[in-house]
Order: structure tokens, then C-alpha cells, then sequence
């Protein structure tokens, strides 16, 4: 099937994303090193969501599903920041991020047959995860991140011929979906 780039980039930015852009498919490398820095558990859900590691699988399982889809988009949200840590505006540009994915992933999900969207941090959907007591409330839903699957968000942005620092005093949500 042949995507029309410009059309989906257009419906990312109209969806709330300030940018927007083909994913090089060709960039997505499985590191195993990327995969082990969510276990430095800075988020406090390595080992306790479904959708983070271990419980996601493994990077070769990751790479797998992946490796299935021959397109894809990455999608960005630029937050302003008053000052270095200006939580504030970081937590406002991650949830604006998080609800704006998620109502593309519906979108195009109506559309394609076929989609694997990566997000940016942790699964929340559920208020606490049911990891690892009972299974996944909503498993056709919960989304792994980018680093989940092992991907170097930065170098995907760069090989991609997408922004990954967008200037001082900015925060960038990274995410992306795969079409096939």
C-alpha cells in the first residue's frame, strides 16, 4: 500500500502536533543498551507496567512486531519552557502529547488495517497497571514507548530529517506510528 506522507503529516499537525514527518523505517535499530536504561526505573514503571520492560517482552519480540510495518510517521510536541526546569509547561506539553496521540492512533486505526503506534514514556491509561497480578485491562489499547522497544529516539529523529532538540528552553515529545 502507498501512504500519502503529506496528507497524514497534515492530519498530525491538525490533530495538535507541532511537527510532523515521514519515519525512516530504515532507522529503526533494536538496541539492547536503550532497552537496559528503562531498568534505571527514572519513570517508576520498569517492573511494574505491562507495557514497559520486562513485562513487554523481549528487544528481539519488540523488533519482531516492528520490523512487520513498511511506513511510518513521527510526531512532535514542542513545549515552551518559562526556565530549565519549568515542570509546569513539561507536564503540560506530555499530556497534551499523550491525549493528542491517542486520539490519532483512533484515527488512523478507523482507517488502516494495521497499526503500531510507540509512544512517549510510560503507558497510563489505567490509573495503576495491573502488573503483574492480573493481566492488561485494556490490551488493545495500552501503547510501549519509542525506548520500550529499544529505539535511540534522537538518532531515529536525525535519520528520519526530523528536529530532536528544538532550541533552549524547549521540551520535544517524540512518538510515532507504523502502517502496513
Amino acid at each position: 500500500m502507498k501512504y500519502d506522507t503529506e496528507s497524514l503529516v497534515k492530519e498530525a499537525v491538525e490533530a495538535g502536533f507541532s511537527q510532523a514527518g515521514e519515519l525512516n523505517t530504515d532507522a529503526l535499530a533494536f538496541i539492547p543498551e536503550v532497552r537496559e536504561m528503562c531498568s534505571a526505573d527514572r519513570c517508576r514503571q520498569y517492573g511494574r507496567n505491562w507495557r514497559c520492560p520486562p513485562a513487554c517482552g523481549s528487544i528481539e519480540e519488540a523488533a519482531d512486531r516492528a520490523l512487520r510495518y513498511t511506513y511510518g510517521i513521527i510526531v512532535q510536541t514542542v513545549g515552551e519552557m518559562d526556565g530549565d526546569f519549568d515542570y509546569g509547561s513539561i507536564s503540560a506539553a506530555s499530556a497534551g502529547h499523550k491525549e493528542n496521540f491517542t486520539a490519532l492512533v483512533k484515527q488512523l486505526r478507523a482507517r488502516y488495517n494495521d497499526v503500531l503506534p510507540m509512544g512517549a514514556g510510560p503507558c497510563d491509561l489505567c490509573g495503576e497497571c495491573a502488573y503483574p497480578g492480573e493481566p492488561c485491562r485494556h490490551p488493545d489499547e495500552a501503547i510501549s514507548s519509542m525506548e520500550a522497544y529499544g529505539l535511540w529516539v534522537s538518532e531515529v529523529c536525525r535519520l528520519s530529517g526530523i528536529p530532536y532538540n528544538n532550541g533552549p528552553r524547549t521540551i520535544t515529545f517524540t512518538s510515532c506510528y507504523l502502517l502496513r
